[in-house]
């Protein structure tokens, strides 16, 4: 059964604030959705997100007022009423998957792209490759939510090379507006080389049916909207995980 989750968040920047809307705004695609607690919502916060630089976080952790909550600490010396803390630079997959083992249901967990920190998907490795911090926070946001949470990220082609040179990825998202190289040369060297990537989908922001036919001969797997929409991106990935494990 689908269910709403409302979370007080004290302090924060603007930054991460809207990196925090995004993780809401994803979460409305799941059965347990997220959304930032006001003073207006119809029932009372369940999680307490507490920035350890700002004051208020502290007063709130310490006092006795908020035993029903569960207090997630970010930075250092974490009061000890806080269940979990998490270090900067914030790790938003795993706020997701600590917020998914307080309230996820078990039927959500035995979803294809939700099982858990065991699945098929959270020992995989992701490469996300665009030039736009929003577009790599939206893509590395919908890979936790498939429990992909192993992901590094590229803001050009030579950088996402060099990281395909050290390390064996299972998978790419690459956007097609690169500053500093063709994206489809690119595809091609990333489908090569020692440690070639079997899974890449491209995102573009006009999918006609010649650039279809590009990426197809190109060797993606997916020519995607940019951003993606979730459900077909989702899909995108649930035919990996039901392929074998790399």
């Amino acid at each position: 059964m689908a269910q709403r989750v409302f979370i007080k968040v004290v302090g924060f920047s603007d930054e991460e604030r809207h990196a925090l809307n995004t993780v809401f705004r994803l979460s409305e695609q799941c059965l347990t959705m997220y959304q930032l607690w006001t003073p207006t919502a119809p029932e009372p916060p369940r999680v307490a997100l507490l920035d350890g630089l700002s004051w208020e976080a502290r007063v709130e952790a310490e006092s006795p007022l908020r035993r029903d909550l569960h207090l997630l600490w970010v930075g250092p010396n974490p009061p000890a009423a806080v269940s979990r803390a998490f270090p900067r630079p914030l790790p938003w997959p795993d706020v997701v998957d600590a917020l998914d083992q307080l309230f996820a249901p078990e039927a959500e967990l035995d979803v294809d792209l939700a099982q858990g920190p065991d699945s098929v998907m959270s020992q995989k490795q992701a490469l996300i490759v665009s030039a736009s911090r929003d577009q790599r926070l939206y893509l590395r946001a919908r890979l936790a939510l498939a429990r992909l949470t192993l992901a590094d990220e590229a803001e050009t082609g030579a950088a996402a090379l060099e990281l395909a040179r050290a390390k064996q990825y299972d998978l790419a998202l690459l956007d097609c507006n690169l500053p500093d190289v063709d994206a489809w040369l690119l595809l091609r060297q990333l489908k090569q080389g020692a440690h070639a990537i079997q899974h890449v989908a491209m995102t573009q922001a006009e999918r006609t049916v010649p650039e279809r036919l590009r990426a197809w001969l190109g060797g993606a797997d997916a020519l995607l909207e940019n951003p993606p929409h979730p459900g077909r991106l989702d899909a995108w990935l649930s035919r990996i995980e039901l392929g074998p494990a790399s």
